[in-house]
């Protein structure tokens, strides 16, 4: 089911109505409802797949009931190397069958031999790899004992499957979201309200942004070589506006959606287009996958305080790993090296904990270094986006090639002025609200009403106009 489609309009209230007017006075019928929800929301799609969460939820539940029960050094380590094939496995079956299936030939046709092994047609499930590691952090956590294993089975499988952010994240670990379904909601109508602008955000992000860049991306990226440098160039930045619009957009409603049943769901996105370095790029970028691989990797493997040298190594696994979350295609693993390559001058300059502050705080307008650092950061992550948007490493060698000729300094053949225009006035508002959680946050400014409401209508108005172009999340797909 989609946030942005009708069926999630009717499905949304009926929910919340029963949720808050019917069994608000029985927890555990609050947690159940939120499963069968839930299940309902994931198997819109294809009903089939709901055995594979059902499953990963089952096997996670188990192990860490059985790591609650032993000390045995060896028994828990077999209890968390059965929960991590399991999840792993599934992951990797359904993401990476066919991907190293076809890697595994080209390496033999390279010496000279050759072999037919016969591909899978494997559908991929859609939120695999978010709810994947999102029961496999439980399981890391209840073995290094940083999080007491539960035994309400419900609230454990409502932890799993909670529909507003099911598919697409934010991937949430159990220490935050999990002792939220122990506890009676009470509803909070203030935080409802914050919770729907923040929901209309995304949709205006989503529909309005996304929707429309991916038009022009689309042709642009399907048509390259017969673009102009400045076309590609136009279609390299569409395109960041594009997976930003649409990836923060469903954590804005994943995270609004969420506060509208009494939950409280981590960031995930914290104005990454203000970044002036690419280190506090992925500070703000996927913020929940960024810190899962922080945790469970970077830092097991050294941290921070390691030697040069290992840190370095490090940030490539994790940026290598994190291409390949994103898709198993060689597209993906090149996106995460250069991204490694981008952050490494920062780690041998001890500078990745530097500029944490929100740029040009206290001021209406950025310095000229820090806008100059802004753009450059931003059109940095833009060329990095062509190798993540290409079909092939040779379309996308072609498309930036193209870019850097002579046909740069004309005018671009596509020119979308309505789309730039409604960027141009999304990046002002995000620009003015960027110490808040989200552009829509008006807790401590009083505005008068008829500003606020003519915002929101003016918001709604905006999102039916331009909202003729239905398009799925991009992230349902990895």
């Amino acid at each position: 089911m989609l946030f942005n489609s009708i069926d999630f309009a009717i499905f949304l209230p009926i929910v919340f109505f029963l949720y808050w007017f019917v069994i608000n006075k029985n927890l555990k019928a609050q947690n159940i409802l939120l499963i069968v929800a839930s299940y309902i929301f994931y198997g819109w799609w294809d009903w089939r797949f709901l055995s594979l969460l059902i499953c990963s939820s089952f096997v996670d539940y188990i192990v860490g009931i059985g790591l609650s029960k032993t000390d045995k050094k060896q028994t828990r380590k077999l209890l968390l190397l059965t929960s991590i094939f399991v999840n792993l496995g599934l992951l990797g079956f359904f993401k990476y069958y066919n991907f190293f299936l076809e890697t595994f030939v080209e390496a033999f046709s390279f010496f000279g031999h050759s072999i037919n092994p016969h591909g899978l047609n494997i559908v991929l499930p859609i939120g695999i790899s978010f709810y994947t590691f999102q029961t496999l952090s439980y399981s890391i956590d209840v073995y290094k004992r940083k999080f007491e294993p539960t035994k309400d089975i419900f609230a454990f499988f409502a932890f799993v499957s909670f529909f507003p952010q099911l598919v697409a994240g934010p991937i949430e670990r159990a220490k935050n979201l999990l002792p939220q379904f122990y506890k009676k909601r009470v509803f909070e109508y203030d935080k409802a309200i914050d919770g729907m602008r923040q929901i209309l955000w995304g949709l205006f992000k989503k529909i309005v942004i996304a929707d429309n860049c991916a038009i022009y991306v689309n042709d642009i990226f399907e048509n390259y070589f017969s673009c102009s440098g400045s076309t590609l160039l136009l279609g390299a930045i569409l395109f960041s506006f594009q997976i930003y619009g649409d990836f923060s957009g469903y954590s804005d409603i994943a995270i609004g959606a969420s506060r509208l049943f009494g939950f409280r769901l981590k960031r995930n996105f914290a104005y990454p287009f203000f970044s002036r370095d690419m280190s506090e790029f992925w500070r703000k970028w996927h913020i929940s996958l960024f810190s899962w691989f922080r945790d469970f990797i970077f830092v097991p493997l050294g941290g921070r305080f390691s030697k040069p040298w290992i840190r370095v190594r490090n940030i490539f696994i994790v940026f290598i790993l994190s291409g390949l979350w994103h898709g198993a295609a060689w597209t993906f693993i090149i996106w995460g090296i250069l991204n490694a390559i981008c952050i490494v001058p920062d780690i041998l300059r001890n500078k990745r904990r530097q500029g944490t502050k929100i740029v040009a705080e206290g001021r209406l307008l950025p310095k000229p270094k820090e806008l100059f650092q802004m753009l450059t950061t931003f059109l940095i992550f833009s060329f990095t986006l062509v190798i993540f948007r290409s079909e092939s490493i040779y379309d996308s060698i072609q498309y930036i090639r193209r870019i850097f000729s002579i046909s740069l300094f004309s005018l671009p053949e596509v020119f979308p002025k309505n789309v730039i225009v409604l960027i141009a006035l999304f990046i002002l508002a995000e620009w003015l609200q960027r110490d808040k959680q989200h552009a829509l946050q008006f807790d401590d400014v009083a505005l008068p009403i008829i500003v606020r409401w003519g915002l929101y209508y003016g918001i709604i108005w905006t999102v039916f106009y331009f909202g003729g172009h239905q398009q799925k999340f991009i992230y349902f797909q990895f």
